[in-house]
């Protein structure tokens, strides 16, 4: 009998993005003691809550083999997640360390590293299915925090709505096909050094997600 979630993680070698297969094998080729291959979804399976971001990092998930760890995008979401009681643990950059995931989940839109962190707009396209399947295999989702905008107009694609359904900005809350789309910055150097995503604007919205599905 298969998975429920069986539909919901590309094989380990995926083939079906022509670039992104060639960046894998490139990045193979010089670090072949890295994961190099689409990120698997980390969490739990039972979660209310899946966090969706962009895609794995070249030396962050693509180099560890899960979501957001070993890059500085890690550290803020790891650290906030553990303060807000959707994580226990402690994170230290590597996936062996014992961190859990309670009550939430983290997958990615496009699930192997691309180039310049800027997948196309066809590799959003071919991977999203997989994001379609990882929203259907969780039984009590009710909430998604999207990190980016390629994050928020991936999910609600995935739902058979439009990119446009759900309004951009930070902080923004939108009830779509059932769920609440909790909008976010997302947690990258490039948006925490200038000052556009601070750890408090951060903190906010899974707060917000939190009294939104209770203690």
């Amino acid at each position: 009998m298969p998975r429920p979630d069986a539909d919901a993680e590309p094989a380990r070698h995926c083939p079906i993005c022509p670039r992104l297969v060639a960046y894998r094998g490139e990045n193979a080729a010089d670090h072949p003691d890295w994961f190099n291959g689409p990120a698997p979804s980390f969490g739990d399976p039972g979660a209310r809550l899946l966090v969706v971001g962009l895609a794995p990092g070249r030396t962050g998930a693509n180099r560890t083999g899960r979501p957001f760890t070993g890059d500085h995008a890690g550290v803020l979401l790891y650290e906030t997640l553990i303060k807000t009681g959707f994580a226990r643990g402690r994170y230290a950059a590597r996936p062996d360390d014992g961190l859990e995931l309670v009550d939430c989940m983290i997958t990615n839109a496009v699930r192997c590293a691309p180039p310049g962190n800027k997948p196309l707009p066809a590799e959003e396209a071919a991977c999203r299915p997989f994001l379609a399947a990882r929203l259907a295999a969780l039984p009590r989702l009710k909430a998604i925090v999207t990190l980016g905008d390629v994050s928020r107009r991936n999910v609600l694609k995935a739902l058979g709505l439009t990119g446009s359904a759900a309004a951009a900005g930070h902080g923004v809350e939108t009830d779509a096909a059932g769920y609440r789309l909790f909008s976010s910055y997302h947690c990258s150097r490039l948006n925490t050094n200038t000052g556009r995503l601070t750890p408090a604007m951060f903190e906010a919205v899974f707060e917000n997600a939190r009294l939104y599905l209770g203690r």
